[in-house]
């Protein structure tokens, strides 16, 4: 696809993302754009960590949760503006991914996968357990003030405009990464570390920075969760099936592409949503087959995701006009050199 084509295509779903909201009056059909949008959001976060230094996390709910508490403690204890809150939720979480890689980055492939899954659990059972956090039962936020400065409203569109907007500045921060020094020492770290080692880069230090980014926008998830639901609780924020899903949507529309998990977010959360609707209580758990059915087809059939599938449909299409343009033609004979043809008794 040319430069100016991706460009005008980009310009075209933008306008589309920014006029949503007034050209849909559906509470649930806006509802369903918010739930994409913050569900690709974090897949960008983790990509960063995951997809370009390929360090496949478990645990990010762990950073999700460390937002969403941070934001929440601050505002109900000290009266702090979320806003305010968030950005410290997003500090709270980028330190705390200090102690989480030096815990975890002594290990490799599936053992560090596992590594972070357990860590997620000792925060999850640290919330569960606290008393001052609200325990098992939770935190409530609650709506005496609303507006803008207090990051609660009445209604979905204010909501979407806060995704919209935090996918926006998560992505221009992967796009800064991908563009820098940092992007193609991650990427040397994912595909060849050895080699990368043997030039000089810092394997430990390039896999904390892109864990710590990770973390930091992972969290500014987790507190406009807690904004836009009014309550949390470790089941809700800590999860691993949250941490599951994160990576999920990032291998699903494709690991360490810029928009790979907002395809894989608009696929898989619109399944979840639309099976949720059809099959309501009776149904549950039946997204989570039928979008684990269908990683394991994108898995078996484009493993470099759904991205990854459409790059590679276009290089084959590519090089099947290249063949045809290539193949010689057959000549043209003149009219008057043309054989004559006999039949089978010899008559022309």
């Amino acid at each position: 696809m040319k430069a100016s084509t991706k460009t005008a295509a980009l310009a075209v779903l933008a306008a589309a993302a920014l006029l949503l909201p007034f050209v849909t009056h559906s509470p649930s059909h806006l509802n369903l754009a918010i739930l994409v949008l913050m569900a690709a959001q974090l897949g960008v976060a983790w990509n960063l960590l995951g997809g370009y230094a390929g360090q496949v996390s478990l645990g990010h709910a762990a950073f999700y949760g460390l937002g969403a508490y941070t934001s929440t403690m601050l505002l109900l204890n000290f009266g702090l503006n979320p806003w305010l809150g968030m950005l410290l939720g997003g500090g709270v979480a980028a330190l705390s991914s200090l102690a989480f890689g030096w815990s975890c980055f002594r290990l490799k492939g599936h053992y560090f996968a596992m590594a972070t899954i357990a860590v997620a659990e000792i925060v999850q059972i640290v919330f569960t357990n606290w008393e001052d956090a609200g325990s098992a039962v939770g935190l409530t936020i609650p709506m005496d003030q609303r507006g803008w400065g207090a990051m609660v409203f009445a209604d979905k569109a204010p909501y979407y405009w806060l995704a919209l907007g935090l996918l926006a500045l998560t992505l221009l921060a992967t796009w800064a990464v991908e563009r820098s020094h940092i992007g193609y020492y991650l990427r040397a770290i994912k595909d060849e570390p050895d080699a990368a080692r043997s030039i000089g880069i810092n394997i430990a230090r390039y896999k904390q920075v892109a864990l710590s980014i990770s973390a930091f926008f992972t969290a500014l998830g987790g507190s406009l969760y807690a904004q836009k639901e009014l309550y949390i609780d470790p089941g809700s924020v800590l999860s691993t099936a949250l941490s599951i899903k994160m990576a999920l949507v990032s291998i699903l529309g494709g690991v360490g592409t810029l928009f790979g998990p907002v395809v894989g977010s608009v696929v898989l959360t619109t399944i979840e949503e639309l099976t949720r609707a059809s099959f309501g209580g009776t149904g549950r758990g039946t997204d989570t087959i039928i979008y684990a059915a269908l990683i394991v087809g994108i898995a078996v059939f484009y493993p470099s995701g759904l991205i990854g599938g459409f790059r590679e449909w276009q290089r084959r299409r590519a090089a099947r006009r290249a063949e045809r343009r290539a193949a010689p033609k057959p000549a043209r004979i003149p009219s008057g050199d043309r054989p004559a043809y006999t039949t089978d008794e010899g008559q022309s």
